[in-house]
């Protein structure tokens, strides 16, 4: 069974505060991007345990340790499933905020779902998908949500970038979660981001924020100069994607812009 396994933009984040257990309070409207995706091939195998094999981009990360072989064992855990052969041909760049490797551990989970005919439900696997990370669960749930507590609370908002580029770029460097949070300042907002998304998309810059942002892009002047890029070229709001270091823009038309060779480009229309 192969399965594109799409990607991720925020489009606004907050961090409101840091809570008890360590992790922090967000708020955050995750919004899927449909063209840009790894693709995931499961099949089973005849003896047990998890075959993995990688291609494509190279992630400097240990196969048991990678989220697809940690769904797989997940599932043999909890359900008693066979042996499956993972093939991961990764095309969404790592360390970026676009969640590439979140949609990966769904695909694993809904593909040996299928393949060995467990029968769960959308509940259930969105429960399996929150135990291999917070955004997980976006990518049971196959449209767009507003996202709180960890990222892991999620209900469906309607945000209409329909007929909007979206042009999603990622300088060859990325920035880790643990330096990301190391430098936020939570804060409460005195808005409401869903509200803020309710507006036309014109009206966005400037008010719907990446409170990850401020001391990323001090500390990352290239992600600074590629978000300035598409504004300068014609972007009505651009933003960084997750904790980074990916940035993406929305124009009304195609842009026409140029960058350097060793930065990633992706571009769609919605």
């Amino acid at each position: 069974m192969t399965i594109n396994a799409y990607c991720k933009i925020n489009i606004g984040l907050r961090v409101v505060r840091k809570r008890e257990d360590g992790y922090h309070e967000l708020q955050t409207v995750m919004y899927p991007v449909r063209e840009l995706y790894d693709v995931v091939g499961v099949e089973r195998m005849e003896h047990h345990g998890v075959e993995f094999v990688g291609s494509g981009i190279v992630v400097d990360c240990v196969p048991e340790k990678n989220l697809c072989v940690r769904a797989a064992r997940l599932m043999q855990e909890r359900y008693g499933v066979g042996g499956v052969r993972i093939e991961l041909d990764k095309r969404v760049p790592f360390g970026a905020g676009l969640g590439g490797g979140s949609s990966d551990a769904t695909a694993v989970i809904v593909a040996i779902n299928d393949i060995f005919a467990l029968g769960l439900n959308l509940k259930t696997l969105v429960e399996l998908a929150s135990e291999l990370g917070s955004d997980t669960p976006f990518f049971v749930y196959d449209e767009p949500q507003y996202c709180t507590s960890r990222g892991e609370v999620m209900e469906p908002i309607h945000v209409d970038l329909s007929g909007f580029w979206l042009v999603v770029v990622k300088p060859d460097e990325g920035v880790s979660t643990a330096e990301a949070y190391s430098g936020v300042k939570p804060c409460v907002p005195t808005d409401d981001l869903r509200e803020l998304l309710s507006r036309p998309v014109v009206e966005w810059q400037g008010s719907v924020i990446n409170d990850f942002e401020g001391h990323i892009l001090e500390a990352h002047p290239r992600i600074a100069e590629l978000k300035a890029m598409l504004i300068g070229g014609g972007a009505v709001y651009a933003s960084m994607s997750g904790s980074g270091s990916a940035v993406f823009g929305l124009f009304r038309e195609r842009p026409d812009l140029k960058f350097e060779d060793n930065t990633f480009v992706h571009i769609e229309k919605i």
